[in-house]
């Protein structure tokens, strides 16, 4: 059937062609990933790359990031300092041409870099487009040169200023918000990144300082590091028990291609693998690291029957020689080949090859040499491939087929009638007396509700048999039908929203935290997917006469009682005229106050106490409810934080509350 013609012009007038950086003005995802916070800081990640790459291949040894007021922020190199003089091409200044021009840098050819992160030449390009000024200072040539520019086009000529021996290029910028909703900058965030790159970038000297408060003295952190990779390794593994005393390194060329690996095991259940490609974070992995995988597998099993560690016909899966691993691998390459402007994963097939080579080799020597320490690895491996056997027997008992079926779901679930994942959520409500309000105020249509009986298991300590025993565990894996471990399949998921609904006290924490600790290891795609939330139920219900309001913190308690008892306050005052209003709210306690001011203040102790409106309204209604969705900006920082909230090792713990008790303001106890 052919469709029907409609009679709109389509012409060549019709096709717009979008000139110098106005492609990433209008599509600013496709450069930066998002126009959200993760997108705001890859701007100054953009910046710093470029001074990365001047210190990688050795033209720099400094870099000085500042946060400055009015959002801006300031990136500083002693490196080259771009060029300044006029591109053949273009027949402007190579600075302006570098700022203004999308693919244009030199990383292209020639041997200006033998190594850039900033692959496609768009990096700073990219950043000047996105902001609503920017400044470039480049000190080269015995002068200082200036150019300044307003989303993405020039304001002034490149000016020559006064005579200086130095050399470097300092770029300033102030994030468009045009662009972005929030130019909030997470000075943690940026510490993280920051720290992690000098790690990799060894014998540089990267400076951060957050001089955003006028008149305060400044935030100033300094990182530098000679170990390389081997340092960040022991930065990943400080909280940990190595089991083997020698930790495996190599460096090698292979191919024009850089390949550093460093790895050793310790005593806990999960993995930490990071890999970089150019000293870029490749989150999603890619062809270095399935070459590293594959390379350590083939080793392991190769000494282990050599050494006949195995009887019959055993051997160790990819699971088992991962199990308790913590490993870098970073490769440096001439012309990386990422998937997407993120840069979230290495493509390039000679990057598997080049590190199986050099780990199959190395490692090999590695084991041969530290026999003990070989011993304690394939022990640890060992243990892992026998909990793998078992865990299997216990997830085929839970997971046998027809055990997801709605005959076979948990008695105590009480499911919501609609099939339709996207539209349903399932509430996991903290006790039998939240539990049972929470069914009788819910929207039986949509929302489906799982009490627990008692705290949820820490799965931080316990391996996937012992877990798959455990009754609110399994549980919750069958209503929540995506099965676990290789069976998991996200597209099974029968809610879009899993909301975990505890009290607001230091119990209901534990039971969040414990709750958290499952998904992280176990259901992370749920997390990545946005479908796990945490419920937030108000501290206080203030009432006078017929009107109440709910409070979800103290200083909202505050505010509401002065609201409501502001024109009786204001008659007390009219009476006692030597006392103001915020006078009287300050000196009488709490029920003296809300009895004068006539308002009654409900502190709520727990989810069981609220009747199954209040619970509707305050806490289910997806009209006027708070909801926290779940996200893991950092997986290895979340890594370790588990490891020392949820793991056995008491002293790294102890540490982690002693730093973080100043920012505690008030608890409930």
């Amino acid at each position: 059937m052919t469709p029907e013609k409609k009679s709109v012009s389509y012409s060549a007038k019709d096709i717009y062609v979008l000139e110098g950086l106005e492609p990433v003005r209008k599509r600013p995802g496709m450069y930066i990933g998002s126009t959200g916070v993760d997108g705001l800081h890859h701007l100054i990640w953009e910046v710093v790359d470029n001074s990365l790459d001047e210190a990688i291949n050795g033209y720099a040894n400094k870099i000085e990031i500042k946060l400055l007021p009015n959002n801006r922020v300031s990136v500083k190199d002693n490196g080259r300092g771009i060029p300044v003089d006029i591109h053949p091409q273009t027949k402007k200044s190579a600075l302006e041409t570098v700022l203004c021009t999308l693919h244009a840098g030199g990383k292209f050819g020639g041997d200006s870099y033998k190594i850039s992160g900033g692959l496609h030449g768009v990096g700073v390009s990219v950043v000047n487009a996105l902001s609503k000024w920017l400044r470039v200072e480049v000190e080269r040539d015995g002068f200082l040169w200036v150019q300044e520019y307003a989303r993405g086009k020039p304001t002034t000529k490149v000016e020559k200023k006064n005579k200086t021996d130095q050399t470097g290029t300092t770029v300033i910028f102030e994030a468009d918000t045009e662009i972005f909703s929030e130019l909030k900058l997470d000075w943690k965030r940026i510490l993280d990144h920051l720290r992690e790159q000098a790690y990799l970038t060894p014998k540089t000297k990267i400076t951060v300082s957050d001089e955003r408060e006028e008149g305060q003295t400044p935030f100033v952190y300094g990182f530098y590091f000679e170990g390389g990779v081997v340092s960040y390794l022991k930065y990943l593994t400080e909280d940990h028990e190595q089991i083997h005393k020698s930790i495996y390194y190599v460096q090698k060329d292979v191919e024009a291609m850089s390949v550093e690996v460093s790895l050793c095991y310790i005593d806990d259940l999960q993995s930490m693998e990071v890999s970089f490609a150019n000293n870029i974070k490749t989150g999603e992995g890619g062809m270095h690291l399935t070459g590293f995988r594959t390379a350590l597998t083939r080793v392991l099993n190769d000494y282990a029957k050599a050494n006949n560690y195995f009887k019959n016909t055993e051997t160790f899966t990819g699971d088992d020689v991962r199990e308790g691993l913590v490993s870098v691998v970073s490769v440096k390459l001439k012309v990386p080949q990422f998937e997407g402007q993120t840069k979230a994963k290495l493509g390039n097939p000679e990057a598997r090859s080049n590190v199986d080579a050099v780990v199959s080799s190395s490692l090999k020597e590695f084991l041969e040499k530290n026999q003990i320490d070989a011993r304690a690895i394939i022990e640890k491996v060992f243990l892992a491939a026998k909990a793998r056997a078992a865990a299997k027997a216990a997830k085929d008992s839970v997971l046998r087929k027809g055990a997801l079926e709605g005959a076979s779901l948990p008695g105590r679930l009480a499911d919501c009638s609609s099939r339709r994942p996207e539209e349903s959520e399932i509430f996991i409500v903290e006790g039998p007396s939240a539990g049972g309000s929470a069914k009788e105020g819910r929207d039986r249509r949509t929302q489906a509700i799982l009490p627990l009986r008692g705290k949820p298991l820490n799965v931080e300590k316990v391996r996937m048999e012992k877990m798959l025993i455990n009754e609110e565990i399994r549980s919750l894996v069958v209503a929540m039908g995506t099965a676990i471990a290789s069976e998991f399949n996200l597209d099974k998921l029968r809610y879009h929203k899993i909301i975990i609904m505890a009290d607001a006290d230091v119990d209901g924490m534990h039971i969040r935290t414990l709750l958290l600790t499952l998904f992280f290891r176990y259901f992370q795609p749920v997390i990545d997917a946005g479908h796990l939330y945490l419920s937030q139920p108000p501290l206080f219900k203030i009432q006078k006469g017929k009107t109440f309001k709910y409070a979800y913190s103290e200083e909202e308690k505050d505010k509401i009682v002065s609201e409501f008892a502001k024109l009786k306050l204001e008659a007390i005052e009219k009476k006692s005229p030597k006392k103001t209003v915020s006078e009287i709210i300050e000196t009488g306690a709490e029920e003296e106050t809300a009895e004068i001011k006539g308002v009654s203040v409900q502190r709520y102790k727990g989810l069981g106490e609220m009747n199954p409106s209040q619970l509707w309204e305050t806490t289910m209604n997806p009209e006027t409810r708070i909801i926290k969705r779940v996200t893991v900006e950092d997986a290895i920082e979340a890594d370790k934080l588990f490891d020392i909230l949820m793991g056995d090792e008491v002293l790294p713990r102890k540490k982690f509350i002693q730093s973080q008790a100043s920012f505690v303001k008030d608890i409930d106890v």
